[in-house]
């Protein structure tokens, strides 16, 4: 049962990323709210990054960062984030599709090299942890880096202010 209610977050919230990341502008991809702050086009970038773990996350018991081969396109591409994202999303919805309820509670690990960087802890915690909440939290980061350039964002759990306004 939890099984099934991650799947839907999963492809309901993909829909919220996928128009956040489409109301990216070109003309504010070097934009950065601080000089230790990424720019707007590499925190497009992570987000779109963050749904190729899914596959070592949900597929491998121990996942090693330092044997997987990330692809990653030109961070100041916005229609080249848009591509990898939908790629990544692809493979992440064949991961998540690929478990049962059972290998929720199964021990995972993150590893760099040697270097254990999470876990180990049961699946299903990484999931929210790891994946769906890193994903929100800079999601809200994007948000904020779009307002701050006075750009639009979309509803992602209602109307936004502006539309609210209007009624």
């Amino acid at each position: 049962m939890i099984l099934k209610y991650l799947v839907d977050e999963f492809e309901h919230e993909v829909n919220s990323t996928r128009r956040l990341l489409q109301m990216v502008p070109e003309k504010d991809l070097d934009y950065r709210p601080s000089e230790i702050s990424w720019t707007m086009a590499e925190l497009a970038q992570h987000i779109a990054t963050i749904y190729y773990w899914y596959v070592g996350t949900l597929t491998k018991d121990v996942y090693d960062m330092a044997d997987d081969h990330l692809e990653r396109s030109e961070a100041n591409d916005i229609k080249a984030t848009l591509a990898l994202f939908e790629r990544n999303v692809e493979l992440a919805r064949a991961a998540l599709n690929s478990l049962t309820e059972e290998k929720l509670q199964d021990q995972w690990t993150m590893k760099f090299g040697e270097q254990v960087l999470l876990g180990p802890m049961p699946r299903g915690i990484v999931s929210r942890g790891f994946l769906f909440n890193h994903i929100y939290h800079h999601r809200g980061e994007l948000i904020v880096y779009l307002r701050a350039t006075g750009n639009k964002i979309p509803g992602m759990y209602g109307p936004t202010y502006e539309e609210s306004q209007k009624a």
